[in-house]
């Protein structure tokens, strides 16, 4: 084949004001533009430039008459008009050009000799037709959050719920001052949620939960989370009765998956059972008293069937003989564990031994009471801690089951050994040295497992922009509700007979 020097893309451009004009070919197309334009016009093309024009006029005066605004003729006046004081009418969803159909000729507004030109667009010029409020059962949560650090990992927590729920949904959040301001911040940006939200905060300060673990007894911690981490024992007694169950989740995790699913797994649980968690038979760790068998960083929790069992004890339920005789079942369950009680000095108590937090006394009840607990599949516990997400992380997207059975880790002989992992909550736990998690150095390594096979996920939940969540077409409401003076279950039984 001979060669050339006609390069792939022929410089056929036209002259440029940021291009040289030399050494570029004339472009054919222009060159036949010029040599057609100093042809005479013939008749024929004549005619049908006229024809062209005659035909276009007649349509655009045809259209315009069509969708003229104005009423006709006193004669010929639509019988179908509502009265002239009909104010009901509104542009229906699918009246997109804003139209008025012929049968609604709203009233006409007195006019004035003020006239505004390009009026500011109302908010109800982005809202054509709400839809129904759902009349589906919420999905109710009960967090846990003190202090700052913990609201900004619970509020991409509370993000999450929201981007993923196909219910209505309700919040009811233990938390101090500076937590809930911090959420109050990023709940005022949502003011069109896609379905009904309630966000409930019940304000407790440190001294009434440090009385109120006084009045138990015997139960202490030495894990980071403190005094409010113990709350979530308490979950039963601060929430009102008519919160019935509810679904506890850790701060520092998200979902990506609807949680309806989630809360689906109430309606699947035995009679009689009061907790829902993730269990692991094949941990073990005796100094903990194998405490790391289950993780009540997700729970489900059926509070009025804890209510029923007096599920933590207290002074005031001592000191009243009616009460008395229908022991509380926390003290038996810690006293199997871990033993008697002993002295903790300054008059104090405590039960020896228990590690892990809340965690150590929730493994206490259900191993002391087997019956009122049921595990929680791992689709809803990916965690970095003791399980490494089971080695699950984002990649191929058409790995097969198979394929994820076999390099999934921590599910031999577990419930789950024989089925594929399938994350739905992610929970990065145990990143330790810092305040959240999402400040993990980890996250920078480029040769850190986790950091490869989850960084993406964190990035976009973290970053995901509160207002990005609002559904302008939506007619839902954001109920916010505060609670200032909690009382404890045990002190409104103490109120209540003192009363009687």
């Amino acid at each position: 084949m001979a060669s050339s020097n006609t390069p792939y893309f022929p410089a056929y451009q036209d002259s440029s004001p940021i291009l040289p004009d030399s050494h570029i070919a004339a472009s054919p197309w222009r060159t036949r533009v010029n040599s057609l334009r100093r042809r005479p016009l013939q008749f024929r093309q004549v005619a049908f430039l006229v024809a062209a024009l005659t035909l276009s006029f007649s349509l655009f005066a045809f259209y315009r008459f069509r969708d003229s605004p104005y009423t006709p003729s006193q004669g010929q006046l639509d019988l179908a008009s509502p009265p002239a004081d009909d104010l009901s009418y509104h542009p229906s969803f699918d009246d997109v050009n804003g139209h008025i159909p012929q049968a609604h000729h709203p009233p006409s507004e007195p006019t004035t000799s003020l006239s505004i030109q390009n009026p500011e667009p109302s908010e109800a010029d982005y809202t054509p037709a709400a839809s129904p409020q759902s009349t589906a059962e919420p999905i109710i949560f009960s967090l846990i959050m003190f202090y700052e650090n913990s609201a900004a990992e619970g509020a991409i927590l509370i993000k999450s719920i929201i981007l993923y729920s196909s219910s209505p949904l309700e919040f009811h959040i233990i938390c101090d001052e500076s937590a809930q301001q911090y959420l109050e911040k990023r709940l005022a940006l949502l003011k069109h949620p896609q379905h009904d939200i309630l966000v409930r905060f019940y304000r407790l300060s440190f001294d009434s939960m440090l009385a109120r673990i006084q009045r138990e007894g015997a139960i202490n911690t030495d894990h980071s989370a403190g005094i409010p981490g113990l709350m979530k024992l308490f979950i039963h007694e601060i929430l009102p009765p008519t919160v019935k169950r509810s679904i506890f989740v850790d701060t520092d995790a998200f979902f990506i998956s609807d949680p309806a699913q989630l809360w689906a797994r109430f309606n699947a649980i035995q009679p009689g059972t009061a907790i829902v968690m993730p269990f692991h038979p094949d941990q073990s760790e005796p100094e903990w008293h194998n405490a790391n068998r289950i993780c009540s960083c997700i729970m489900l929790l059926d509070l009025e069937r804890l209510r029923d069992l007096r599920l933590m004890d207290s002074s005031f339920y001592r000191a009243d003989p009616a009460a008395a005789r229908v022991p509380a079942l926390g003290p038996a369950a810690f006293e199997a564990m871990f033993g008697k009680p002993v002295d903790a000095g300054e008059g104090r108590m405590k039960y020896d031994g228990v590690r892990l937090g809340d965690q150590g006394y929730w493994w206490a009840i259900v191993s002391h009471r087997p019956d009122i607990f049921e595990y929680l599949s791992y689709d809803w516990e990916v965690s970095s801690c003791l399980m490494d997400m089971y080695l699950k992380g984002l990649g191929d997207d058409d790995a097969d089951e198979d394929h994820e059975r076999f390099v999934q880790v921590h599910t031999w002989n577990t419930p789950e050994q024989e089925r594929a992992i399938l994350p739905k909550m992610l929970h990065f736990n145990c990143l330790d040295g810092v305040d959240r998690y999402y400040d993990w150095p980890g996250w920078s390594d480029p040769e850190d497992g986790l950091a490869q096979r989850w960084l993406p996920a964190v990035r976009y939940h973290v970053g995901y922009k509160w207002l990005w969540l609002n559904q302008p077409a939506s007619n839902a409401t954001l109920t916010t509700v505060t609670v200032d003076d909690v009382k404890f279950a045990d002190e409104l039984f103490a109120s209540q007979h003192a009363a009687s």
